[in-house]
């Protein structure tokens, strides 16, 4: 699917639009800032230009985090609090982007996330080599909230040492930042493979109905 899944459409719409309408319908959310391929800024302008909140359209990085810091730069010096989104993460609720924005403003750093519901196994080679502990294990997903200067400096530090992460918490964290855990939602999909599109359709249709 690669880097052009924000543009698949579902239920009529393409991926990256129902994400975006609901920051839109967040209170507390002021403006949002969109990365996306170098050679899609222009056509994603043209597409998201009707959402009041949208601020830029920016040419995203080679990988996630490179795409962040991108978003970063657009983003205004007087603002006080982010909010990090996957785009192609489209079933979330404003109810949720609000949860873990006031958490982040009790504790400088939040993230969605949800205990590990299933038996975890490391393997090597096609053979299971040992069972995991589960106990205390959460699974991180998106939205994530920062103080902005906090934020800013986790991405000023990997600019100069050059490490990494999976997520912009884990950044967070090697400032020894407590990052605050605020349940999820199963129904939080991450547009990865074919296979998560009816899925992901089945419930956008449900939260269209219910709205």
């Amino acid at each position: 699917m690669g880097r052009k899944k924000p543009g698949i459409l579902i239920a009529g719409q393409p991926v990256l639009r129902w994400t975006l309408d609901v920051f839109e319908a967040t209170r507390g959310v002021a403006g949002v800032v969109v990365a996306v391929p170098a050679e899609d800024v222009g056509a994603w302008r043209r597409r998201l230009g009707d959402c009041r909140k949208l601020r830029a359209v920016v040419a995203g990085g080679a990988e996630r985090q490179a795409s962040v810091a991108r978003a970063l730069e657009a983003v205004p010096a007087d603002v006080g609090w982010i909010v990090v989104h996957d785009g192609v993460r489209p079933c979330i609720t404003p109810a949720l982007v609000a949860r873990v924005l006031a958490a982040a403003r009790a504790h400088d750093a939040a993230v969605a996330a949800l205990p590990v519901a299933e038996t975890l196994k490391r393997g090597a080679d096609g053979w299971v080599k040992e069972t995991v502990d589960r106990e205390g294990l959460w699974a991180v997903q998106t939205p994530q909230a920062f103080r902005a200067e906090l934020l800013r400096e986790a991405h000023r530090r990997v600019a100069v040492d050059g490490v990494g992460g999976t997520d912009d918490a884990v950044l967070v964290e090697r400032l020894g930042v407590a990052v605050r855990l605020v349940p999820g939602l199963p129904g939080n999909v991450k547009i990865t493979r074919p296979e998560d599109l009816p899925l992901a359709a089945a419930l956008l249709r449900a939260a269209r109905r219910t709205r």
